[in-house]
């Protein structure tokens, strides 16, 4: 592996990949709607003479071909959409969203601005590689059916006959020249519900001329939590968790309803498919009981993100290489968030892997999804050079 050339060039283009970082958090996007952050992403790669496909509505396709003929596909994933959330935080005034309620606070624009830094590298290596990589700029991470799954449903990567593919997330719990991986189940499925809980409206004080549904939903959260404590094997991960509760208007207002919704978070669609149908179970017991109504709406969401043994092992010894084993955290234990990504191990062996981020100077202590949420920018060094590196990794020859 071309190793000290690689980290040459990641250090040649940080100071190109910072410029782009801090573009795209200037000007955020939310899902499907990335179309600025895509066009500028092809300006770039136009600029490299690299081929653009365009499979979906936004997001693109890179596919960067080598000099060493081959069937060899390499696939290299970011992600490029932004969240629905008002930015805050006094270490990025300087690129700050200048799109109301909307900022790249779970890191997509440091993926994105490091995988197009991967693209420069692998362009002036382009006459050692063998076969084609192709760079996935893929929209709509943050939101369901997620465009992975759309990708994927396109048969765009199943055509170019993918042999394995990589991605990344920013992880603020490691820092920069590091990087956290295991193999098997790494990320949950985040499955979501709702429930609407339809009662009796009337004036708080006669309850007892109304059904009141505020009282029901409150029953209804705690008993769906003992699902989890009592319904489930103690060893299986799960998380039940309601994220919001609305309904009523005023102080003396008994409400007509009342809505919830709220995620699953497991690794097995078994697991999660028998959950659902307990949370409306107790839904429908606590409502029968008070003669109220319900509806309620399962939507599954992402797999689980399941790392393939093989290739895991590559990313590792890539890694090790390039940041030295003792900067290679192997994980315990899988986290309960949830990832697209899952939808191209569903087709493809693949590996995803958190890419240490966190740094105190530039205030990147915060979680994914905080309005602080931030990157230390020395990531990329690592990031862009551990993409590249893993293009000229050798393949097991029986896929396994």
């Amino acid at each position: 592996m071309h190793t000290k050339k690689i980290q040459s060039l990641a250090e040649r283009y940080f100071d190109e990949m910072v410029q782009v970082r801090r573009h795209l958090h200037r000007h955020p996007e939310v899902s499907y709607q990335e179309f600025e952050t895509t066009e500028y992403i092809i300006e770039r790669l136009r600029e490299l003479d690299i081929e653009i496909d365009r499979p979906l509505e936004t997001g693109c396709v890179g596919v960067l071909k080598g000099d060493q003929a081959s069937d060899r596909v390499i696939a290299l994933r970011a992600d490029i959409d932004a969240l629905a959330i008002q930015e805050v935080g006094e270490h990025k005034q300087e690129f700050i969203s200048q799109n109301e309620g909307v900022a790249h606070c779970c890191g997509h624009d440091s993926h994105t601005a490091n995988l197009l830094g991967t693209a420069h590298i692998l362009n002036e290596l382009k006459g050692e590689i063998d076969g084609t990589v192709l760079l996935i700029f893929q929209p709509a991470e943050e939101k369901l059916p997620g465009g992975g799954r759309l990708l994927c449903e396109t048969g765009y990567l199943q055509e170019k006959g993918v042999d394995v593919i990589y991605g990344l997330h920013s992880s603020p719990f490691l820092k920069p020249g590091q990087i956290g991986i295991k193999k098997g189940p790494l990320m949950a499925r985040p499955d979501e519900f709702n429930i609407e809980i339809i009662g009796k409206g009337g004036h708080a004080a006669s309850p007892h001329e109304t059904v009141d549904p505020v009282v029901l939903a409150a029953q209804a959260v705690t008993s769906i939590q003992t699902i989890a404590s009592r319904n489930i094997d103690p060893s299986e991960p799960v998380v039940i968790t309601i994220g919001k509760i609305s309904g009523g208007t005023a102080h003396n207002i008994i409400p007509e309803k009342v809505e919830m919704i709220g995620t699953i978070r497991t690794f097995s669609q078994k697991t999660a498919q028998f959950i659902s149908q307990r949370i409306e179970k107790i839904v429908k017991g606590i409502t029968e009981s008070a003669d109220a109504n319900y509806t309620f709406k399962f939507d599954p969401g992402y797999p689980a993100v399941d790392n393939t043994d093989w290739a895991t092992d590559i990313v590792i010894e890539s890694a090790s290489e390039i940041i030295g084993k003792d900067q290679v955290k192997i994980l315990e234990k899988p986290i309960m968030a949830g990832e697209d990504f899952a939808f191209y191990q569903q087709e493809f062996p693949g590996v995803f892997f958190f890419l240490g981020s966190g740094g105190d100077s530039v205030g990147a202590v915060h979680p994914w999804h905080h309005p602080r949420y931030n990157v230390d920018e020395e990531c990329f060094k690592t990031g862009a050079a551990l993409m590249a590196s893993l293009v000229f990794q050798p393949l097991p020859s029986n896929g396994e």
